[in-house]
């Protein structure tokens, strides 16, 4: 099995390493500037053999409505390639965190304008006190409007500063 930076086994095969890299390419249905591989929820993928593949896959929280979308999107790209049967597994365990997200992955949300979520420790709970910087002129001073945007994941807050408001995407 290959995986992503997130998981441990080394890889196996070129043709897996070309397949993930393929899947991890995938954009996120909701935040398309980003891929999967840079959201972090690709965790792996296995070829069982020949046209057959395994792909893991890690909902951003759980009851996501976007995993659907992302298995059909991987089952797409992959079918494209010429494999015959895709198989995604949902995987809970461990599971997904704002970490996650790859240093390429919260430059390009702050790029598009969403404020990237802040580091969580992975070891306890998420600080409460933040400071959200604003991605259009980096000022702290900003203000929750929302705790929910346009997805659960993220939130919408305004910048006191220059006053535009923008998503956060929340830790977790």
């Amino acid at each position: 099995m290959v995986s992503t930076p997130t998981g441990a086994p080394a890889p196996v095969s070129r043709l897996e390493e070309e397949l993930l890299a393929l899947a991890g390419s995938v954009p996120d249905p909701e935040l398309p500037v980003l891929s999967l591989a840079e959201l972090g929820v690709l965790r792996g993928l296995r070829v069982t053999g020949p046209g057959r593949v395994e792909v893991e896959l890690t909902p951003t929280y759980t009851g996501c409505p976007a995993i659907e979308a992302m298995s059909a999107d991987i089952e797409r790209v992959l079918h494209e390639q010429g494999q015959a049967e895709v198989t995604v597994h949902t995987v809970l365990a461990p599971p997904w965190s704002t970490d996650d997200i790859t240093a390429e992955g919260r430059r390009k949300l702050e790029e598009f304008g969403i404020a990237p979520p802040g580091p969580t420790g992975a070891k306890g709970p998420v600080m409460v006190g933040l400071a959200i910087r604003c991605p259009h002129c980096g000022s702290t001073d900003t203000t929750l409007l929302s705790r929910f945007s346009s997805t659960a994941c993220k939130a919408l807050r305004r910048c006191e500063a220059c006053r535009e408001p923008f998503d956060h995407f929340k830790e977790l």
